[in-house]
């Protein structure tokens, strides 16, 4: 029998549909690596099934306290991170509208705190954290996309509004929303799917959010997936060997900026000094053959208008005194003027 690797057998035509479709969920490959646990505690082996168990059971109440109210609240609950203590439970929920979950003097908070304590019959603690950006948050993007569903507003046209949205922010380099169901109403099921930007799924250090929810209409469910990258986290070391990189360019390109004006300021020295003696070279041709030197431009442009309009006003006292002067000459008599000359 083949083999493949060490002792694994090449799987047979009648064996391939085991090895189809294993995916792999963009947050849970890369916990440890950029990413952290939602749950956070340790226990026991025996006690392990009964956390779990309640951790689900606690995201669930949180999810349908709201649901549930009349009229329902779009508390939009991105996550809900638990961490346990001794015999304490402290819940943090992310959301995008703290208010509705907070409530007007915190009392629906309380009362939600009181409502799992109940339920749970341990100790809880119960903070509420706001997300500053709900269109980088791939959870609440899909719940909106869902939600656009549920109110019968056409599936393309929602989720090229969502992906619009998140693409107008400048931390957000690519999303794919892929939407599985009896789309539209129609009696087949199909996968549409819309995306813009890079989505590097097996890329580790890609800091890629991924959020799934189910819109209820009245063909059936129908399920939304939304993955949005936001670039690499890189380790320490390589954030200090980009950054020195960075400083390295720039120096290099400061450089090269001063050594470029240095070049540009001798090349016009030069020109100046070449002007320069071009001028003392004429002027001493002229000056050997007894021409006048020629005057600079500007002054020649100068001397090329008329004089009224070089110096208005003399000309206008020239103008009068010549006035004046024929007009005592023609009242002299012909003795006079003869007496005169």
């Amino acid at each position: 029998m083949q083999t493949m690797g060490l002792f694994r057998p090449i799987p047979t035509t009648k064996e391939r549909w085991h090895y189809v479709g294993q995916k792999v969920h963009p947050v849970g490959l890369r916990l440890g690596i950029n990413r952290t646990w939602e749950s956070k505690w340790y226990s026991k082996k025996k006690q392990y099934a009964d956390f779990l168990l309640e951790d689900i059971h606690i995201r669930t109440l949180i999810h349908d306290y709201f649901r549930k109210q009349n009229p329902p609240k779009d508390a939009a609950v991105s996550r809900v991170e638990i961490e346990r203590a001794a015999t304490k439970v402290n819940i943090g929920i992310h959301t995008a509208k703290p208010g509705i979950i907070i409530g007007r003097g915190g009392r629906d908070v309380e009362d939600l705190r009181l409502h799992i304590q109940k339920r749970i019959g341990k100790d809880i603690n119960v903070s509420v954290v706001e997300v500053k950006i709900p269109e980088l948050d791939a959870q609440l993007v899909a719940e909106s996309v869902a939600n656009q569903m549920e109110r019968r507003i056409a599936f393309r046209r929602a989720m090229r509004q969502a992906m619009t949205r998140t693409m107008k922010n400048e931390k957000a380099l690519g999303i794919k929303i892929r939407c599985c169901g009896r789309l539209g109403g129609s009696e087949m099921a199909r996968v549409e799917e819309t995306k813009d930007g890079k989505i590097p799924l097996h890329t580790l250090r890609a800091d890629i959010d991924f959020g799934f929810t189910e819109a209820g209409t009245t063909a059936g469910n129908i399920g939304v997936k939304v993955w949005i990258y936001k670039g690499d986290i890189l380790p320490p070391k390589a954030l200090r060997a980009l950054d020195q990189a960075k400083m390295r360019a720039e120096e290099e390109k400061r450089l090269a900026a001063a050594e470029q004006a240095e070049t540009e300021a001798a090349a016009m020295a030069e020109a100046a000094a070449l002007a320069q003696a071009e001028e003392a070279a004429e002027a001493e041709e002229a000056v050997g053959t007894g021409a006048t030197p020629p005057l600079p431009p500007e002054l020649q442009a100068l001397q090329d208008l008329p004089p009224e309009w070089e110096f208005p006003a003399r000309s206008r006292s020239v103008q009068a005194a010549n006035v004046v002067a024929n007009s005592e000459d023609n009242s002299m008599s012909e003795p006079a003027k003869q007496e005169g000359r």
